[in-house]
């Protein structure tokens, strides 16, 4: 298929897309004229990239975002380290239902000896509750510090028995589970077995001094840095514990309070993801730097059954097990609500609904990456600028949206599609 080339001066949007995905192009115009900073979307379907565009800025000097610009992706990466863990449990050296001790023996200690592998990946392990393992968010640069809190930590309440989201924890308990079953560490590990074979062009978790030049600056307004200042934080803590309350009694199960356990470390307010210094270690739970085109065409894989081009990194049992719908266990903690968890992964939310068969991971500050088999459908958007949620925004939704309908609106047999169109600036 022959793209188009975009070229567009006024708001720097450059790339190439198939006509049949202009609403997808539309969306991020209007997005990079809403916020600062810049973004790039990449969206594959049946195993062709229809859509890889780039725009705005890459960081507040005004450095233009090139092709090659990647941006700090926060939860975004649990997701692929959530693939690379599937990859070994393809090859028979992790079971999902073996406990988490049996491949680190450090682990079974105060309360963790019965935690499983599937509890870790569904957040049902009670090990979110990363205010309580560490004194500083500075800790979480230090692999072995990290791993030595949790094996001495108990878990905030028996696995098994509610589900949490572990947000920044997730990575240290999958990545050394994969480190101790391989030998080798998690960093490398995430090039032999994902970006190396499908040659992929920014996809790192902890990233190579080489390559930190390319990475976009994250650009966050002042009232962003307030909301995790410890006296504000503080009060919005005590709210939170009163509003689970009040949502108790009207018979909604939920515990807000443990959102600040989970989320916020003491010195979180002035911790930068983006520094260089963050993103040459790794924290696979946060810190990913990658380009949208990257995250598109692994999620396609995932979309495809595990392979594409000629390349399978997981077969399509393994596929299909991964991505099971998870039962949700009791009480929720951390997020109020279900997000449809797999093994890693959760449910998609677009303004075009809840596509029940995809999955992927959204992060702070709007970045995101799904697949959804039904439809051969995957979608990414990196930026550098915004809010969101631990979960992405509503930028993410609304580029899923675009590609969703344009996906919808194809009723063509593969191989009878229109040619393809570029854009780009000269």
């Amino acid at each position: 298929m022959t793209l188009k080339l975009l070229r567009s001066r006024k708001e720097h949007l450059d790339g190439r897309i198939h006509p049949d995905f202009a609403p997808v192009e539309a969306t991020l115009r209007d997005l990079l004229r809403n916020y600062r900073g810049g973004a790039a979307v990449s969206v594959y379907h049946r195993g062709e990239c229809v859509v890889d565009l780039w725009g705005g800025y890459k960081d507040d000097q005004g450095t233009l975002w090139n092709r090659d610009t990647m941006a700090p992706s926060f939860s975004t990466t649990k997701g692929v380290a959530a693939t690379l863990l599937h990859i070994y449990a393809d090859r028979g050296l992790i079971d999902y239902d073996a406990r988490v001790a049996d491949y680190w023996p450090e682990f079974g200690q105060a309360g963790k000896e019965d935690i499983t592998v599937r509890q870790v990946m569904a957040h049902q392990s009670g090990l979110y509750h990363i205010r309580q393992m560490i004194d500083h968010v500075d800790r979480m640069l230090d692999w072995k510090y990290m791993i030595r809190s949790i094996e001495q930590a108990r878990p905030a309440h028996t696995p098994g028995t509610r589900t949490g989201y572990h947000g920044l924890t997730f990575g240290f308990l999958v990545g050394e589970i994969i480190q101790r079953v391989t030998g080798r560490k998690f960093s490398d590990l995430v090039q032999k077995e994902i970006a190396r074979p499908l040659q992929l062009d920014g996809l790192y978790i902890g990233t190579p001094e080489r390559e930190i030049p390319r990475a976009a600056q994250l650009i966050f307004p002042d009232s962003t840095r307030r909301l995790t200042q410890t006296s504000l934080g503080s009060k919005l803590e005590v709210s939170a514990s009163r509003l689970s309350g009040l949502l108790q009694r009207v018979g909604v199960d939920s515990d807000l309070s443990s959102i600040f356990d989970a989320l916020a470390p003491r010195g979180v307010s002035d911790f930068d993801f983006g520094s260089p210094e963050s993103l040459r270690v790794a924290i696979p739970a946060a810190n990913g730097l990658f380009t949208a085109r990257s995250l598109a065409k692994l999620y396609a894989l995932l979309a495809n059954g595990g392979e594409l081009d000629g390349v399978r990194l997981l077969s399509e049992d393994s596929m299909e097990r991964a991505t099971t719908l998870q039962k949700p266990t009791g009480k929720l903690s951390v997020i109020p609500f279900d997000m449809r968890w797999r093994l890693g992964y959760h449910g998609v939310a677009t303004t075009q609904g809840f596509p029940r068969a995809a999955f992927g991971h959204f992060g702070f500050g709007g970045s995101g990456a799904w697949a959804d088999p039904k439809r051969g459908l995957s979608v990414a958007l990196i930026v550098n600028s915004g809010l969101g949620t631990p979960f992405g925004d509503l930028r993410t939704a609304r580029i899923g949206g675009a590609a969703l309908r344009c996906v919808n609106a194809r009723s063509r047999p593969a191989g009878l599609l229109k040619e393809q169109v570029a854009i780009g600036a000269s």
